[in-house]
């Protein structure tokens, strides 16, 4: 009799046991609908748009006007070292012509020219330096400048235009069905920044 009682218990927990796992997948199933439903809302309440930063860059009056600086300032670095080469080399060419044609009257005379020829390119040196230095600071301050001013229109432009979140194109793998503000965003910079500023 216990031996029959104890088959049926455990005949019953096993049936017990088995429609449990039945049941499970079909609340794991709502739960997971529960999770997608969740996420979907939140990003149906997300509002997210993108901007392509070349073409950014590309369109903005101040991005162009550093552009500009820089060339400019890498333009004066080249005239700059061509000019000191050119007098080196040129007061170089003067001594060994002046050496050939025995134009030195004494070992000092030609040590003192020698002494020169060092001290010119010293000078060269440090003067390429230095010029590189401020041509450098000068960049970086534009830089600064020109980063600091997109960065604060656009914080400005999402929160007037009520964006979550506005991404850089160049930073994401996949944009699907996102809004692109760049044309809007470039207008707003080249209004603000003529009004505040013109760049010759």
């Amino acid at each position: 009799m216990n031996k029959i009682f104890r088959v049926a218990s455990t005949s019953a927990l096993l049936l017990l046991i088995f429609a449990l796992s039945q049941c499970t997948p079909a609340n794991d199933g709502k739960q997971a609908n529960a999770g997608e439903n969740s996420t979907e809302n939140v990003q149906a309440s997300m509002k997210v748009a993108y901007i392509d930063g070349d073409s950014l860059m590309s369109g903005y009056n101040f991005a162009k006007d550093v552009n500009e600086a820089m060339l400019r300032g890498q333009g004066k670095l080249e005239s700059a070292q061509r000019q000191k080469a050119n007098e080196i080399q040129r007061f170089a060419g003067e001594m060994e012509r002046k050496y050939k044609n025995n134009g030195y009257l004494s070992e000092a005379s030609f040590n003192a020219d020698q002494q020169k020829l060092q001290k010119m390119q010293g000078d060269a040196q440090a003067y390429m330096e230095n010029l590189q230095r401020t041509v450098q600071n000068e960049l970086m301050m534009n830089t600064e400048q020109l980063n600091d001013s997109v960065d604060k229109y656009i914080a400005e432009y999402a929160k007037q235009n009520g964006y979550t979140m506005i991404i850089r194109k160049a930073a994401t793998w996949y944009i699907g069905d996102v809004e692109d503000v760049t044309t809007d965003v470039v207008k707003g910079l080249n209004s603000r920044y003529n009004k505040v500023t013109e760049k010759k």
